[in-house]
């Protein structure tokens, strides 16, 4: 057994021996690296399995319930496919990092997202709104760097800067949130925050008030309505590994921060009511304006990225059908958890596949994948499975998730939201299936074989597998997420005790 912290830890350790390899390698071919990252970060999903909750000193701050290895499992995961994307990515990061000696800049390319697999993993366990934020920060800042990558190409050097300006925004927006909390509360660690509140000494004004703002910060990362502006010009500007770890990444830290805040939140007297109609309505919002966007796109990585915000409308409808009791919010961590692990296969695979095709089409529009199943039958196939379990196609995983959500927007009684949602499935077999029908009905505009690395080829068939191991059989995801959480260790408020 080792300690649940030791993960965390360990990837750190990584990220820097790998950039201190990077400074003083004499070799041009930097992509070692990522090879060793690959490897350390698999050994770690390994012993992630055998991790204990041994969290020490750290215990206010720190939790490692099931739920929080099982982030930290999505984290390593998405981390591991995104080190083969960079790998498959390498000619295009070399043509757009001005460098005088070749494969300069290859290196920190690879190890930034090791240190952001480690925000993640922190953001995981985080129950305090400082850890939470140093985190974040971690997550926030590497991106800031990675979206920004290409300083050759213009759209890459858009995407960063929209994305500074609108994270450094929604940061602001948190961190004041925080002090809110902070102010009426007095404290921010979310245990001792729930007992406060839920002996009802907080005045409900500037509560709820610090409750929005915090809402509207994690509203920026999970790409829900009215803040997801950024997603279409970054996701298309840049590089598209980068595109795939914030699709993933970002998103799955986001809502196990919102579901771990929620808690305390909807133990206030009176206000749990308001922030869960809030949530309803931001909810509903996002799935018609991502659905019904994505709907016209011509270009692939644009239809994902809002594709990522209809999906965000589809967890958020779990999050939203919360309740103040352990199981209500149970179910929903469970449905919410099992929805993001299938978004990782689904969205991994698709983003994996654009990008073999990209570098031999030249470019990433759909009519780029007309005829691909005569180029490449095995990546046609491999998108299709990603395209249908995208859609909700039974036997899939994005089916399973699916109906899990609905499942907990039925116990809290949100038929509103389940009309929205149906509609909206309705819409996403549109867009999906354009992309399938360019795959096996168009005419290829060039008629060159699609060759595929050893290592791609054996990810694009795991992923593409688990969609359906997963989709018939979930009792392994599960099962992973059952348990009793543990609690953080604290010291109770004396406001609590009264």
């Amino acid at each position: 057994m080792i300690s649940s912290i030791s993960l965390e830890t360990a990837v750190l350790i990584l990220g820097i021996i790998m950039l201190l390899m990077e400074s003083f390698s004499k070799s041009e071919d930097k992509r070692g690296l990522a090879r060793m990252a690959i490897a350390v970060l698999l050994a770690l999903v390994g012993f992630s399995f055998f991790a204990r909750a041994d969290v020490g000193n750290l215990a206010p701050f720190y939790i490692a319930d099931p739920t929080a290895l099982f982030f930290k499992r999505i984290a390593l995961l998405t981390t591991i496919v995104v080190l083969i994307m960079a790998l498959e990515y390498k000619d295009v990061l070399a043509k757009f990092i001005p460098s005088a000696t070749p494969g300069a800049g290859l290196g920190e390319f690879y190890s930034l997202p090791v240190f952001t697999c480690a925000g993640l993993m922190f953001m995981a366990s985080a129950v305090d709104f400082l850890l939470i934020f140093v985190s974040l920060e971690l997550v926030t800042i590497s991106f800031y760097i990675l979206v920004a990558y290409m300083r050759r190409q213009s759209a890459s050097l858009e995407a960063g800067v929209k994305y500074l300006i609108l994270g450094a925004l929604s940061t602001g927006f948190f961190v004041y949130g925080i002090t809110w909390i902070f102010g009426v509360t007095g404290q921010t660690n979310l245990e001792l925050i729930r007992q406060v509140v839920a002996a009802g000494h907080v005045p409900q004004a500037p509560f709820l008030f610090g409750v929005v703002l915090i809402l509207v910060g994690l509203g920026f990362k999970v790409a829900a309505v009215p803040f997801q502006l950024w997603v279409p010009d970054v996701y298309q500007g840049a590089p598209t590994p980068v595109t795939a770890f914030l699709s993933v990444g970002s998103k799955a830290a986001g809502f196990i921060v919102l579901l771990r805040v929620l808690q305390p939140f909807l133990a206030a007297p009176g206000a749990g009511e308001k922030i869960l109609m809030v949530l309803a309505v931001i909810a509903g919002a996002t799935l018609i304006y991502g659905n019904l966007a994505a709907l016209p796109q011509d270009n692939f990585k644009r239809l994902l990225a809002y594709s990522s915000i209809a999906h965000a409308g589809y967890l958020l409808i779990a999050v939203a059908s919360v309740s103040g009791s352990p199981e209500g919010f149970g179910s929903s961590r469970v449905a919410v958890a099992y929805y993001l692990a299938g978004y990782l296969l689904m969205t991994l695979l698709s983003f994996l596949v654009m990008i073999v095709v990209a570098n031999h089409s030249r470019g990433d529009d759909i009519a780029h994948f007309n005829g691909l199943a005569k180029r490449s039958p095995f990546l046609a196939f491999g998108l299709l499975v990603a395209m249908l379990s995208l859609a909700g196609v039974p036997f899939t995983v994005g089916f399973f998730g699916k109906f899990l959500v609905f499942a907990t927007a039925v116990q809290a009684h949100n038929y509103g939201l389940i009309g929205i949602g149906i509609v909206t499935v309705g819409a996403g077999f549109y867009y999906y299936l354009r992309v399938v029908a360019a795959m096996y009905w168009q005419e290829p505009g060039d008629e060159t074989v699609i060759k595929v690395a050893p290592l791609t080829k054996f990810t694009v068939g795991i992923l593409a597998l688990f969609i359906f191991i997963f989709g018939i059989f979930p009792q392994p995801i599960l099962k992973s997420l059952k348990g009793v959480p543990i609690e953080t260790r604290v010291v109770t408020h004396p406001v609590a005790q009264k």
